[in-house]
């Protein structure tokens, strides 16, 4: 098990890796001034040289490279001075000549419009995002567990066909269409019927206490974007294998012994039809957090995505590569941990 884990591990490092050298590539190749971003047109000459400097830029590209891993590696080697301690926040370990061996939290640059560090703006913009994202999971799990349940206790009737007809539209149609349109519907048209409006965060500041008020309502829209394509597939998951299930012979047998209805379904054949469902749910959260980025853009939600979008607007790129690393970090991370949770269920995962 241990070996399997380690495994593991080492292909999420050569994938985060590979996520790093396709993200350098792109944005470091690219035509553009960063110098010029961060500065804008009144920079003078000897202010554009230092920060050239700074930003390694006057280096070359295999050397901006190898300076960005080192920025981002949480043990890293980096010069001894005050000016250094205070620009990495690190914990020196142990001095090599000049340099010093240090630990740190990685380093994902600084935003070119706030000059604000980039980890601090994601860990700030990441909570909204992580909360969005379990809530629409745990939304469409219950709700399409439920669904795919009936519709197979009513097979071939209208509510199988309605639910199914359903379903299949849910799972075609785009997040961001999706999200439009039920915006549109539910936060303007049907707004006094509903108390919801088109967009709003999850916090809000009240203009006349000056203090953040937790605004539950704003989730609702967002949350049902989001939850519409897995709940869809969920209930289409359930619904085959509990027609499955409910097709095998232990369930006649249970059924002959004069069960009550509840007790086959939920005690029988629920329990064993969830196995399907469940391999599918846990490797979707992440999935969810990469699909809110347009869905917190069109609500105007506080989180990963829309700070995300907003720095490509501005070409913010190292707000737009962290956020691209962090992401890709939280996926090699869930499906790790899936891996695992798999292994231990069922052996024969860790033999092949």
């Amino acid at each position: 098990m241990i070996y399997f884990i380690l495994k593991r591990l080492g292909y999420g490092f050569l994938v985060i890796f590979g996520v790093i050298v396709v993200i350098f590539t792109l944005f470091y190749v690219l035509p553009g001034d960063p110098v010029a971003a961060i500065l804008g047109p009144r920079g003078d000459a000897e202010t554009r040289q230092n920060l050239t400097e700074e930003l390694g830029l006057d280096q070359p590209t295999i050397y901006q490279f190898v300076y960005y891993l080192n920025d981002l590696s949480p043990i890293s080697i980096h010069s001894n001075t005050p000016k250094s301690q205070e620009k990495y926040g690190y914990n020196p370990l142990f001095e090599v000549g000049k340099q010093v061996v240090v630990s740190k939290t990685p380093y994902l640059r600084r935003s070119y419009q706030t000059n604000k560090r980039v980890d601090e703006i994601l860990f700030e913009d990441i909570q909204g995002t992580l909360i969005l994202a379990m809530v629409a999971m745990f939304f469409a799990t219950i709700i399409g567990m439920f669904f795919g349940v009936i519709a197979a206790l009513r097979q071939n009737t209208w509510v199988d066909y309605t639910l199914v007809t359903v379903s299949v539209l849910g799972i075609s149609i785009p997040s961001f269409v999706a999200a439009i349109l039920i915006s549109t519907i539910f936060g303007f048209y049907l707004s006094e019927y509903t108390g919801l409006k088109l967009t709003g965060s999850l916090w809000e500041l009240n203009r006349f206490t000056g203090q953040k008020e937790l605004q539950l309502r704003n989730l609702v829209l967002p949350t049902l974007t989001l939850a519409l394509r897995p709940l869809s597939i969920i209930v289409q998951l359930t619904r085959s294998s509990m027609l499955e299930v409910l097709s095998q012979d232990y369930i006649r047998t249970a059924k002959a012994k004069g069960l009550l209805f509840y007790q086959v379904v939920f005690k029988h054949a629920l329990k064993n039809a969830l196995n399907p469902v469940i391999t599918a749910v846990s490797g979707w959260l992440a999935s969810l957090m990469a699909g809110a980025f347009f869905i917190e853009y069109v609500f105007n939600w506080k989180g990963l995505g829309r700070t995300t979008i907003r720095a490509v607007e501005n070409l913010d790129l190292p707000i737009v590569m962290g956020a691209t690393i962090v992401i890709a970090f939280i996926f090699v991370i869930i499906n790790i941990l899936v891996d695992i949770l798999y292994a231990t269920i069922d052996p024969k995962v860790r033999l092949s």
